[in-house]
C-alpha cells in the first residue's frame, strides 16, 4: 500500500494504492485501518458516511462502503474542512455526566465520540453536546474547543473534566500542566504481560515513517506509564495503568512497544473480532476543584462493549464463522 495526503481549500485529500495482500478486502474496513485516516478521527462509520456523500472514489468512480478491493486500485478520500467557530451548533447528543456544578462538569465520554470538530467530523462531537447542555461555555478556553481541558482519543472511552468558566479552565489547565491530575486507565492488552507490574519509561515522538502516528523515539519527549496486572484472561491481560506524563497515544504506544498492544487497536496493533476499537477506558480521574481546592476523585465503570469482551474471555466459546 502506498499513500499520499495534501491539503486544499476544500478540505484534505488522501490517496492510497492497493497492493496484493489487501485484495478482496471491503473498502470501509480497509480504510479504517489506515493510520493516516484513524489519526484524524475517521472511524469506519464516518468513512461509510463519506462514501455515501460521494467523497470516496476508486479509480475515479464513486465507491460503495462494501466494495471489494483489487490490486492496484487507486482510492481517493476527500475530507471536508472543519467548521469555523461560528458554525459550532448545540446538538442533543447523550453524554453521561458523573459530576456537575457551576464551575465544571465531569463527563463519561463514549467510545466513538470525537472530542471537538475536526477534518473527519465537522459536528456530532462532545463539544456540540456540551454546547447544548451548557450554552455558557462558548468561548471558554478557546473558540474551537470551548471548555475542553484535556482530551481522549476518538475510540477511548471514559472520564474528562470540562470547565464551565474561564477561571476554572485556567486553573484546571495549570494543574494538568503541572502533572497534578491523577489519571487511571483500564486496558485489555494482547498477550500475557510480564512482569506483572512495572513502569514503561520510554520517550515518545512522531513516527518518522508515518507522521500521523506516534512512536518510541530517543529524540522524543519523556513518557512514563505505570502498570499493574489485574487479571490474566485467555491470552490477554487486564491492566490498570497510571499516567505520569500525558503524551499523545501514550498508553497505546508504550504497550505496543513492549509487545502487548491493546486489543482492537488497528493503528498500533491489529483489528479484533472481539471489539471494534482499542480496549482502553479512562476509569478514574482526580484533580483539585478549581475554586474550593478540594481533592475530587471520580470513577466510571467499564462500558458495555469492554465488559462484554471480559465476559467472553472469562467464558471462551468459538466465535461465529
Amino acid at each position: 500500500m502506498s499513500a499520499s495526503n495534501k491539503g486544499s481549500g476544500v478540505g484534505d485529500l488522501y490517496q492510497f494504492v492497493v497492493d496484493g495482500p489487501s485484495e478482496r478486502s471491503r473498502l470501509d474496513a480497509w480504510l479504517a485501518q489506515m493510520p493516516e485516516l484513524s489519526a484524524v478521527g475517521l472511524s469506519r462509520s464516518r468513512l461509510q458516511a463519506l462514501a455515501a456523500e460521494g467523497m470516496i472514489t476508486i479509480n475515479g468512480g464513486v465507491a460503495r462502503p462494501a466494495q471489494r478491493l483489487r490490486p492496484r486500485d487507486t482510492i481517493t478520500v476527500r475530507v471536508p474542512p472543519a467548521r469555523s467557530p461560528a458554525d459550532l451548533v448545540p446538538q442533543d447528543i447523550p453524554v453521561p455526566a458523573v459530576y456537575e456544578d457551576e464551575h465544571l462538569i465531569v463527563v463519561d465520554k463514549p467510545a466513538g465520540l470525537p472530542v471537538h470538530p475536526g477534518p473527519g467530523h465537522p459536528d456530532g462531537t462532545l463539544v456540540n453536546a456540551l454546547l447544548a447542555r451548557c450554552p455558557d461555555i462558548r468561548g471558554i478556553g478557546g473558540e474551537l474547543r470551548p471548555g475542553i481541558v484535556h482530551r481522549l482519543d476518538l475510540d477511548t472511552s471514559g472520564l474528562m473534566v470540562v470547565a464551565k468558566t474561564q477561571t476554572a479552565h485556567q486553573r484546571l489547565t495549570e494543574q494538568l500542566k503541572n502533572r497534578e491530575f491523577q489519571k487511571e486507565y483500564l486496558a485489555l492488552s494482547v498477550g500475557m504481560v510480564t512482569p506483572e507490574s512495572g513502569t514503561i519509561d520510554a520517550p515518545i515522538g512522531r513516527d518518522p515513517r508515518h507522521r500521523q502516528k506516534m512512536a518510541v523515539d530517543a529524540a522524543g519527549r519523556a513518557a512514563r506509564t505505570h502498570y499493574q496486572t489485574l487479571e490474566e484472561l485467555e491470552g490477554h491481560t487486564l491492566l490498570n495503568l497510571v499516567l505520569e506524563t500525558g503524551r499523545t497515544h501514550q498508553i497505546r504506544v508504550h504497550l505496543a512497544y513492549q509487545g502487548y498492544p491493546l486489543l482492537g487497536d488497528a493503528v498500533y496493533g491489529k483489528a479484533s473480532a472481539f471489539i471494534d476499537r482499542q480496549s482502553l477506558h479512562a476509569a478514574r480521574l482526580g484533580f483539585h476543584h478549581p475554586v474550593t481546592g478540594a481533592w475530587m476523585q471520580h470513577h466510571a465503570a467499564l462500558p458495555e462493549d469492554l465488559a462484554h469482551v471480559l465476559i467472553t474471555l472469562r467464558c471462551p466459546r468459538p466465535l461465529p464463522g
